[in-house]
């Protein structure tokens, strides 16, 4: 990219717009929003040794100073991280120029008929060169799924087998029926490579303390095993000892009588 393309672009984007302060739209997108990426930073392992990733909601992705940005509900991008200095306005978007490339997988949350997830995103992701698109459509406002992933292949997407194949290393996405934070529906997952949920920081915890609890009732159950071994081992002695007493005592009162217990 030559200088004065540079200074162009670094001349823009101080008089863009890279955030409103808008809410997001609905409470169903905000909690989904937050589950697809506390999972990643909470327990996935990552595109690989040494690779780093971003995944990121509501922010805008700006493929050209002078074009609006596309905001996605979610992304996620591969080996690249924030600037240290992210506050500064020129790092606080996803701006393509200086991560030097598009996210790799976008997510789309349907909530009305409006958005144009199927139509105008469907095309801008493909012409940034977005690798995965998936679209979310829980009532099917758009689409005849509720849930459809895109791979890119070319200049155009092709629908893609979620339930078979990686988006992107060790990394699915499948519905799942549960709960998250109180409420119970079905949810938007990441999985790995052989179908295991991708936990939430709170999971994963809980999933800790269930670990901790059934080895403290190991333990508890090892003691109390002990504790009864010790317990029979102390009344099988005691019932020697009474045995022993008692034929003391007989041997004792045959020898009153005259009679040798020796000789019986």
């Amino acid at each position: 990219m030559s200088k004065e393309l540079i200074n162009e672009i670094e001349l823009d984007v101080s008089s863009l717009i890279t955030e409103d302060d808008e809410p997001v739209d609905n409470l169903p997108s905000e909690k989904h929003q937050r589950l697809l990426t506390d999972s990643l930073y909470s327990s996935w392992v990552g595109p690989g040794e040494g690779r780093k990733f971003l995944a990121a909601a509501n922010v805008g992705v700006f493929n050209w100073a002078k074009q609006n940005p596309v905001v996605p509900d979610m992304f996620i991008s591969l080996d690249v991280e924030v600037a240290d200095n992210w506050w500064k306005k020129e790092h606080r978007s996803y701006f393509t120029w200086e991560f030097g490339k598009p996210p790799d997988l976008v997510v789309e949350i349907v909530s009305n008929k409006e958005g144009g997830e199927n139509t105008n995103k469907l095309g801008r992701y493909s012409w940034m060169k977005v690798q995965v698109y998936i679209i979310y459509d829980p009532m099917k406002h758009i689409m005849s799924d509720v849930l459809t992933v895109y791979i890119l292949k070319g200049n155009a997407y092709e629908l893609h087998p979620f339930d078979q194949e990686d988006l992107l290393p060790n990394l699915r996405v499948r519905l799942w029926q549960g709960e998250f934070e109180g409420k119970s529906d079905t949810w938007l997952r990441w999985t790995d490579s052989q179908g295991n949920l991708i936990l939430t920081g709170r999971e994963l915890a809980e999933r800790e303390r269930q670990e901790k609890e059934r080895e403290r009732q190991e333990k508890e159950r090892e003691r109390q095993e002990k504790e009864l071994a010790l317990e029979e081992a102390k009344q099988e002695r005691q019932a020697k000892e009474e045995a022993l007493t008692r034929a003391e005592r007989l041997a004792a009162k045959l020898k009153e009588l005259g009679i040798d217990p020796n000789s019986l």
